[in-house]
């Protein structure tokens, strides 16, 4: 059976959404395949610019349109339309499809035409305040990267729109062919919806390159001991100076850096697989699964089984 996908576009999208079309494109290629078709809808014929100005042809969705599997709303970065035809559009798209999904902003829209009242919802994390305060009946989840509340879905947004399609091939294929699609499209990890949208590496935001080399070889080891005299020969400088400037950047000590990377990566492999908590441990350079449950707890205040069930 060949599943209808369409993909609504409007002027100012962004363009790394059109990466949720690379996942079912290469879900086509695999055996038994092709599996979908695509089409791409706006609220009227023609071109449809994006933010960075490549263009797109859509054409109109029409209320006779009653063959779509999935209605797919992508994000933009202008002002969204509120023209009461389109919420419509999409109300009776969305209504009459098995499945709905949302892209970041794409949610404000879908929000808009009811079909989400009293479910759970994501967007990206800088709009999720004004989106509770807009939608009061919606039960914004701020954190996750995607989530899915019966048949409808939605996720933060940017990359996480890979995630959210990885596991909609997944459901409606399985998980071989969907790791087949991460595999070719080379995605480093493919993250749960319960994933938070926040990265350690990210939050630590370090400003010379010195301290970044350390950090981002202590991410590729975490396998390895990884003392302070370790990493501050890969930043190229002194313990006490490294020590120093490592606070300075980051605002915490190195070993609380590393616990906090090997927490992360830790939680990543809960989410997404079933290894055994020594094997976790061991793969993320945790001396037993005792001082990972300790770690996970003091970062992320939850034991390793609450992450897994929460996944």
């Amino acid at each position: 059976m060949i599943r209808t996908i369409g993909i609504f576009v409007f002027p100012g999208f962004s363009t790394i959404d059109l990466a949720v079309m690379t996942v079912f494109e290469i879900a086509n290629r695999q055996p038994g395949g092709p599996y979908y078709r695509l089409e791409l809808l706006s609220d009227r014929d023609g071109i449809v610019a994006s933010g960075a100005g490549a263009m797109v042809h859509a054409r109109a969705w029409r209320e006779s349109d009653r063959t779509f599997d999935t209605i797919l709303l992508l994000s933009t970065h202008q002002p969204m339309p509120g023209d009461a035809d389109i919420v419509a559009s999409l109300r009776h798209a969305g209504a009459a499809a098995r499945r709905t999904g949302t892209v970041c902003s794409g949610m404000r829209l879908m929000a808009a035409t009811g079909l989400l009242d009293g479910r759970r919802v994501t967007t990206h994390w800088s709009r999720t305040g004004d989106l509770q305060a807009k939608f009061p009946k919606l039960k914004v989840q701020p954190d996750q990267i995607h989530v899915r509340d019966g048949n409808h879905w939605s996720c933060s947004g940017m990359t996480a729109s890979v995630d959210m399609a990885l596991a909609m091939v997944e459901e409606d294929l399985g998980p071989g062919i969907a790791l087949t699609v991460a595999r070719v499209m080379v995605v480093y990890h493919w993250r749960s919806g319960a994933h938070t949208q926040a990265s350690t590496l990210l939050d630590m935001a370090p400003k010379t390159s010195r301290i970044q080399a350390a950090l981002t070889y202590a991410r590729q080891n975490l396998r390895r001991p990884l003392t302070v005299d370790t990493l501050a020969e890969h930043a190229g400088l002194s313990r006490r100076h490294f020590t120093r400037l490592f606070r300075a950047e980051t605002g915490q000590s190195p070993a609380r850096a590393i616990e906090e990377l090997r927490a992360e990566a830790a939680r990543a492999l809960l989410e997404g697989g079933t290894l055994s908590l020594e094997a976790i441990a061991r793969e993320t350079g945790f001396n037993g699964a005792e001082q990972m449950r300790q770690a996970l707890f003091r970062v992320f205040g939850q034991t390793p089984q609450a992450l897994r069930r929460r996944a």
